[in-house]
């Protein structure tokens, strides 16, 4: 493995084209309490109303804009009854995406892509309403798809979030040798606003530099009622406090991943 003595804004010098291919994908979840089942309908109209694929697609090309690449093609399409897909193609050129004379690594460029997919379900019995997205972010080159993290934490009401980073293929220096990650950090949480961190009450890392694997998970601080519920006017409903328990159980098993 290629150890870097790399500090600050040095620039590792490639020889050829960075074929480095690096992977963020953000897995948030969003948690809602529904009184009775008109409210669970409600719900499913108002997650489809907000975050249907047109609007997601909208988020994705804000990412391509971050992270300084092109729009090659958009496909959306939304799921009767639930949720929603998109894809986006993009290239990693920078600078506006100015002709290269190498139509091989015009494609190999190319491979660059954003994905997503929804997720709403209203079908917990107890009325512990969810939705979740998932977004992955693949570029093959310099671009860093790290920089568009903050925005996707600012997209999007996130209870839950899991945010995984990989690393995969090798790149060479101008002397040949082989290197498997042109940017050292610590932790995804180094790219991550202060005041967005400030959210949340549980954040933990895996870190596996080594393998170029990094994981951090989040789960937002405790807020209340009038911060799930569909219906505003329900604050005082005596139903809230025990779903109120409820829906801290359910986002703590989802943290946790535990059943």
């Amino acid at each position: 493995m290629f150890q870097s003595n790399l500090k600050g804004d040095e620039k590792i010098k490639i020889s050829g084209f960075n074929n480095l291919t690096k992977i963020l994908s953000f897995n948030l979840y969003d948690f809602c309490i529904a009184l009775n089942d008109e409210e669970k309908a409600q719900y499913v109209n108002y997650i489809h109303d907000k975050y249907n694929a047109n609007r997601i697609a909208e988020i994705s090309k804000k990412i391509v804009e971050i992270i300084e690449a092109n729009i090659l093609a958009v496909s959306v399409q939304d799921y009767d009854p639930v949720g929603a897909s998109t894809m986006v193609l993009m290239s990693d050129l920078k600078g506006g995406g100015e002709p290269i004379p190498s139509v091989q690594v015009s494609a190999h460029l190319d491979k660059s892509h954003i994905t997503s997919h929804t997720y709403p379900d209203a079908s917990d019995p107890e009325g512990i309403c969810s939705f979740r997205v998932d977004i992955d972010v693949a570029t093959c080159g310099e671009i860093i798809p790290l920089n568009a993290i903050n925005y996707l934490f600012e997209s999007f009401e996130c209870d839950v979030v899991y945010v995984d980073y990989v690393v995969r293929g090798y790149a060479r220096l101008e002397n040949g040798k082989k290197i498997y990650n042109d940017q050292i950090f610590n932790s995804i949480q180094d790219f991550i606003k202060p005041e967005i961190k400030s959210d949340f009450t549980y954040i933990s890392d895996i870190n596996m530099p080594q393998n170029n694997i990094w994981q951090s998970k989040f789960l937002v601080k405790e807020k209340g009622p009038e911060n799930y519920l569909l219906n505003p006017e329900d604050v005082n409903n005596p139903a809230v406090p025990e779903k109120m328990e409820l829906l801290k159980k359910e986002m703590l098993e989802v943290y946790h991943m535990i059943h």
